[in-house]
């Protein structure tokens, strides 16, 4: 997958118990017990650092990363005030690609992702299983009422600090071996999600703390990393923000084509003709970039990473509403952000009180509140 690109996990799973009306009860309990086990059995597999570094069969780089997940977690208690607890301290082996598999879905002429609702977490856009197979399984039962649904595996999720008391969130095998920069930016993204969070409202909460991880890594690299490692860092940045400028251009013009849909009365026929011709476009658009990135690399090595780009060409093979959707959390209020940490003098603490006065507020007025923050001032008299 590509590294920190597709949405990832923010649920409490112990907490995940359906809510009345959102599914019936035996597929509630179901979905229930299915978290409570899978979750349970990452936290027994889970050993403290130390211990593990104490192995004498340990490999040499499992040991490295080990030692650099202890100095990121140092890093960002001291330098971004995120929690000092006990999450990241211990670490699991899961012998599997993924913590988690998400589902999402969404209507064929519309962008907006199917919710569910859960105590805690309130309604939001995703639902994670512990195996493919029952994520697929709730795959085809959504695609059968006629959504367009997308399945993908998360390396990581947070608990959002409720289980901290029983050991917290452990490291992973399945992001462990990621490259430095990608795997402090994921470190500092799954903290951020035990300094703030709001119920119900995945596009703050996830935007918020990819603020967090953008922000935070340049910390890192610019005072820990490597030269090499800032190298690396910012061909795949790059990688990455053309492929979401490319993302967010499709996802305006899809959107404008559904717009279309009740302002104009357009017939379903016409629509599926428009939506492909949209898509083809993304996708010979996508296909340019690649070439580009592929062509780059006799000149820059660095510019091309064989697991980020084949992570790309997963998603723009599968790419439909959901998968659009649901990357649009990850996006459309970052920028906001990062205005209000330069509003508040870029000082942690005093950003982080900012944002939970905004996740105070009811959401549509903390979208507004955050939206303004980059909305462009007009000058008086013009």
């Amino acid at each position: 997958m590509p590294f920190s690109f597709l949405p990832r996990l923010a649920l409490p799973c112990l907490m995940a118990l359906a809510l009345p009306g959102c599914a019936s009860q035996d597929s509630a309990l179901g979905y229930y017990w299915q978290s409570v086990r899978g979750h349970l059995q990452i936290m027994q597999a889970a050993e403290p650092v130390d211990r593990w570094m104490a192995r004498p069969d340990i490999a040499p780089a499992l040991r490295e990363r080990l030692q650099l997940a202890q100095r990121a977690r140092a890093f960002a208690v001291a330098e971004l005030a995120l929690p000092d607890n006990a999450s990241y301290r211990r670490y699991a082996e899961l012998k599997r690609p993924y913590a988690v598999w998400n589902v999402v879905a969404a209507p064929p002429y519309a962008l907006t992702l199917h919710r569910w609702c859960f105590p805690v977490t309130g309604c939001i856009g995703y639902r994670g299983y512990f195996t493919e197979a029952d994520a697929q399984a709730e795959a085809t039962q959504l695609a059968a009422q006629g959504l367009e649904v997308d399945v993908y595996g998360v390396p990581a999720y947070s608990t959002l600090g409720y289980m901290n008391w029983a050991g917290g969130d452990p490291l992973l095998s399945t992001f462990i071996a990621w490259p430095e920069g990608e795997f402090v930016r994921l470190l500092f993204h799954e903290l951020a999600h035990q300094v703030v969070y709001a119920q119900g409202d995945t596009l703050f909460n996830e935007s918020f703390a990819t603020a967090v991880e953008r922000l935070g890594s340049a910390q890192w690299l610019a005072k820990e990393a490597t030269a090499q490692t800032r190298e690396a860092f910012a061909e795949s940045s790059r990688r990455r923000s053309a492929f979401r400028t490319l993302t967010r251009a499709t996802r305006a013009r899809l959107a404008a084509i559904y717009e279309q849909k009740e302002a104009l009365a357009l017939d379903e026929k016409a629509l599926a003709a428009m939506k492909n011709e949209a898509m083809q476009v993304f996708r010979t658009e996508y296909a340019a970039l690649r070439a580009g990135w592929l062509e780059a690399r006799h000149e820059r090595p660095a510019a091309v990473n064989a697991a980020q780009l084949a992570g790309y060409d997963r998603w723009v093979a599968r790419a439909n509403n959901a998968s659009f959707a649901a990357q649009a959390a990850y996006d459309e209020l970052v920028p906001a952000f990062e205005a209000l940490f330069e509003r508040e003098g870029r000082q942690w603490p005093r950003f982080y009180d900012a944002v939970r006065q905004l996740a105070q507020q009811p959401e549509a007025q903390r979208h507004q509140s955050l939206r303004a923050l980059t909305t462009p001032k007009e000058t008086p008299g013009a």
